[in-house]
């Protein structure tokens, strides 16, 4: 590649970006840049309302990075001749959109370069074909004029990323797959060893190859091993059906998917977004194509056999909450085209989210590409007193420097998980530790799992009617970890996220007396029966504050029955709040408790991105019970204060 268009350096400073995007090309250095924007994230790379307008680079090249530091406008990027994009760490954090890969190649965009890559965004990079580096010195290299070989910056990477990147991308390598025509980039014969939860999953759902009397399962596997693995349930929704069924038509024209009996598609991301308090503003952007996109994931489904939740068909609700209530067993390998997949972790399964190629690939070939991660265990122990929260707990722990710094990384492909365990886990249910492995993937990590606890039993046993003792994945002795932290409950305060990061940890005493006009109690970390059972105890016998809106959307159709028999949906009605259907709603800006101009909310969801919630406006994120106190008082409170 020569450079024959402009860098775009992604830097903290707002006014920064604004000259470059006004013609004005900075004389930076590459040895010495200028601080750039951590985090630069999916929603910030393709904004939810346009992820809605389809996923063609024609289409969302346009709206690349539209409201960046508030600055971008549309075609900004596109029309300003740029070639390379340069950000900081954790570049592509959030959502697992691969619709963020082709709006940079709608744009123009050849070439990324960036201090580090998150997880998801970085495989969708390969599979789509966009090439990337953390090495800044290729800038001096293309400034210099020098012709840089894109394709070697590709043999820097691991085995099967290099095969797929010869292949000509995950499509064709999967052709290649069920011809017979290719093997595993591992070996497949290796001497046994300790091993953690997650990689006794992977070794015992390896591909051993098309030659193999045994189809799966090899002795052992270590952390950076790229490993394809037999899947044993994929998912997707109506923002990225449409795109997974489209790749799988270009590719495989009308075979049939692999098992189709262990997928199902979810319409649950726009289920809400005709609801009479979402602003019309909202409904006439996304409204319209949402349903075209809703259309498309069904009538793809239909035709291959895929069973599909939403109104009127399957039980509706948050995908995620639905895999946990009737999917996920122990010992699972489980993927949907959602970042917040993890959630099912809790089951003591490997459950992680992956992007449109790498769903298509499997639901045609059963497998899915799998980096192994290095594991960080995490002990729990101490007293939550019935105050603290899996909440509070996840966003002390994704705030840490350990985790905000991604001080386990030593390379650019590194992944990384947490493994729960301890004591301390006992006094919460499955719907409260849930929220933990959901948000590990706000702090830049792949996924969370759940060592077997008297919780997860409980569960099986209750709403599965079995317990599932064979299948629980118990860590070995000696199994090796990155790190094992341990928590002391009682150490760890009520914890908030402030705007722009779920990273972004506070003490709820240091936040200080932030007004509160939006409170929203809802999604797939804040909609479970447990977090509104958790809201209606502070909420009980008390009154909304003046001028407070309140949200709740129950997770899925079985919480909104569990609720309405309770009598919490009442009790929520009564106060005013509005009540809606089981959907995802207002955590993508597609539902009831969308922010008004010039409103702070308090949301018990996972992602405080800017603008992620549909509207501008700052976002804490805090437990069901923060969020209670906050409605009753106005403003962030801890429900302990309340008289």
């Amino acid at each position: 590649m020569l450079l024959t268009g402009r860098l775009l350096w992604l830097t903290d400073d707002s006014k920064l970006v604004a000259q470059q995007l006004a013609g004005e090309d900075p004389d930076f250095s590459p040895a010495d840049p200028p601080a750039l924007h951590f985090g630069v994230n999916t929603d910030a790379m393709i904004n939810g309302a346009a992820c809605t307008l389809g996923y063609t680079g024609e289409i969302l090249g346009p709206y690349f990075l539209q409201n960046f530091k508030e600055t971008v406008e549309v075609e900004g990027v596109k029309s300003g001749g740029f070639q390379v994009v340069v950000g900081g760490d954790a570049y592509g954090s959030g959502s697992s959109r691969e619709v963020a890969v082709v709006a940079h190649q709608g744009a123009g965009i050849e070439l990324v370069i960036a201090r580090s890559f998150q997880r998801i965004f970085q495989e969708n990079m390969v599979y789509a074909g966009l090439p990337f580096t953390t090495d800044f010195g290729v800038i001096d290299r293309l400034e210099a004029g020098e012709d840089v070989d894109l394709g070697a910056l590709g043999q820097a990477l691991p085995p099967f990323f290099r095969a797929v990147s010869e292949a000509g991308g995950l499509m064709p390598y999967g052709t290649k797959v069920l011809a017979g025509e290719v093997g595993p980039t591992y070996s497949t014969e290796v001497e046994a060893r300790p091993m953690n939860c997650i990689e006794k999953i992977v070794a015992k759902k390896a591909w051993r190859g098309p030659d193999s009397a045994e189809k799966f399962g090899i002795a052992a596997v270590k952390p950076g091993d790229q490993i394809l693995c037999e899947a044993d349930f994929r998912g997707m929704h109506e923002y990225t059906g449409g795109m997974v069924m489209k790749l799988y038509a270009d590719e495989w024209g009308s075979a049939p998917v692999h098992q189709p009996e262990l997928a199902a598609a979810f319409e649950d991301h726009f289920v809400l977004i005709d609801s009479d308090t979402v602003p019309l503003t909202v409904k006439n952007k996304r409204l319209l194509p949402a349903r075209n996109l809703a259309k498309e994931m069904i009538e793809a489904c239909e035709k291959n056999g895929i069973r599909l939740h939403g109104p009127g068909r399957l039980k509706q609700g948050v995908c995620h909450r639905i895999v946990v209530e009737d999917y996920a067993r122990p010992g699972d390998i489980i993927v949907l085209t959602d970042s917040h997949t993890p959630t099912a972790g809790v089951m003591n399964a490997f459950a992680f989210g992956v992007g449109s190629t790498a769903m298509a690939f499997a639901l045609r070939t059963g497998m899915i590409p799998v980096t192994v991660p290095k594991t960080v265990r995490v002990w729990v122990e101490g007293d939550a007193k019935g105050v603290l929260s899996p909440k509070d707990l996840v966003l002390h722990l994704i705030g840490d420097p350990f985790f905000r710094e991604e001080q386990w990384r030593e390379s650019p492909t590194d992944t990384c998980v947490i493994q729960l365990g301890g004591p301390g886990l006992d006094q919460w249910n499955v719907d409260e530790l849930s929220v933990i492995t959901n948000m590990t993937v706000e702090g830049g990590l792949m996924t969370g799992i759940v060592e077997p606890c008297a919780p997860l039993r409980e569960f099986l046993k209750t709403t599965r009617g079995q317990d599932y003792a064979e299948r629980f994945v118990e860590p070995d002795e000696g199994a090796e970890y990155v790190k094992t932290i341990h928590v002391n409950l009682d150490e760890v305060p009520l914890t908030v996220a402030t705007p722009g990061d779920s990273r972004n940890r506070q003490s709820l005493a240091e936040v200080g007396d932030v007004p509160i006009h939006n409170v929203v109690i809802a999604s797939c970390t804040g909609g479970s029966l447990a977090d509104l059972r958790a809201a209606a105890e502070v909420l009980r016998g008390r009154e909304l504050a003046d001028k407070v809106r309140v949200t709740v959307t129950p997770s899925s159709d079985d919480v909104a029955s569990a609720a309405k028999k309770e009598g919490l949906l009442e009790l929520f009605t009564k106060l005013g709040a509005v009540v809606s259907a089981p959907g995802c709603g207002s955590c993508i800006g597609n539902g009831p408790g969308i922010p008004y101009e010039g409103e702070t909310t308090a949301s018990t969801t996972n992602r405080n991105f800017d603008r992620r919630m549909g509207a501008p406006g700052p976002v804490y994120l805090v437990s069901p019970a923060v969020a209670a106190a906050s409605a009753v008082t106005g403003k962030l409170t801890d429900p302990r204060a309340l008289s």
